[in-house]
């Protein structure tokens, strides 16, 4: 580990110690540059963020007050329909002040929340940072835990999954995002290379159930996107190239979309020009595809052979076409 993340993490960790208080309850005030209207407190689950509370704005000034079990992150936002990138803000029982402008539409300042200037002080330490030296230096707060769960939760393997949270304090144990990363790490491994497939069904647009079972006999690529999801959209042609290079030759796609309206789904399908079969429960990163496949980031995607098995899991671009090109060479 370099001195300068040794010095990171020993300021994390003080940073940490001054969250120990015994205030019963949060009251958090805050400041925005809109005179009146109505701004929502949520909660963060899966990804996404859920209304629990609403206050008005009253000449640009608005509060809460409640209790948390926890520090926790929360999301602050003035559009009811937000549930993916409110204002982050971690809640704990202290007096917390807000200053929102809303011309800067993903960074409010916060003071009087010791896990949140926690959570900025990582934000500031990204480059090579250590997550197991972070829950180290913090075993008993949520926040290291989450930014496991948010940021290491694709890229881990199941064992470096459980031996991060082997690290975790035991009081924690109960928490969301600690359950949520075991099942995680228990799906990795039932959806590795070299296992067979675990079936599930869905939707097409015209209202038809699809099952991944319908697909068995040749190689098939389950692409894991959603029309709201630019990363995907941009690999969009690489898939289209792949699918038109060796259709002819059995290779298929079957398409998961991980969006909430149909009607954006459905236009991005013609948009992009994907012509292969498609499926969705329209339940943003609910969608139980993506569960039992262990999907927390899109694109993704699963190659399976023609007897089910998994062979690749989430190739990009060029590296699609060559893996195709080797399975094909090959028969």
């Amino acid at each position: 580990m370099s001195p300068k993340l040794k010095l990171a993490i020993a300021l994390l960790s003080g940073i940490a110690l001054l969250s120990c208080n015994k205030q019963p309850s949060f009251e958090l005030n805050g400041n925005i540059n809109v005179d009146s209207g109505i701004i929502y407190l949520q909660n963060f689950r899966n990804k996404m963020f859920f209304i629990i509370d609403s206050a008005k704005i009253e000449n640009g000034r608005f509060q809460f007050k409640g209790k948390v079990e926890r520090p926790d992150l929360y999301g602050l936002t003035t559009r009811k329909d937000e549930n993916f990138h409110p204002y982050f803000i971690f809640v704990e029982n202290s007096k917390i002040s807000v200053k929102i402008d809303t011309a800067n539409a993903r960074k409010a300042q916060i003071t009087g929340s010791a896990s949140n200037d926690l959570f900025e002080a990582f934000q500031k330490s990204r480059k090579d940072f250590d997550i197991n030296a972070f829950i180290q230096a913090n075993p008993g707060s949520i926040v290291p835990v989450y930014v496991l769960y948010r940021e290491y939760a694709t890229r881990f393997t199941a064992e470096e999954l459980e031996k991060s949270l082997a690290l975790v304090d035991t009081t924690l144990n109960n928490s969301a995002y600690i359950q949520e990363l075991r099942e995680v790490a228990k799906i990795k491994r039932s959806v590795e290379i070299g296992r067979p497939a675990i079936d599930f069904s869905g939707t097409s647009p015209d209202g038809k159930e699809i099952k991944l079972s319908d697909f068995k006999g040749n190689y098939l690529l389950v692409d894991f996107w959603a029309a709201w999801c630019a990363p995907c959209r941009k690999e969009n042609p690489n898939v289209v190239k792949a699918y038109n290079l060796f259709h002819n030759k059995g290779f298929n796609i079957l398409g998961v979309s991980l969006d909430k309206k149909k009607e954006d789904w459905v236009k991005a399908i013609e948009i992009d020009g994907l012509t292969w079969s498609h499926i969705s429960d329209l339940k943003f990163w609910d969608s139980e595809p993506a569960r039992i496949y262990g999907i927390r980031n899109i694109p993704s995607n699963v190659l399976f052979d023609p007897n089910g098995i998994i062979v690749a899991r989430n190739l990009r671009g060029e590296e699609l076409i060559k893996k195709l090109e080797e399975i094909y060479a090959k028969k």
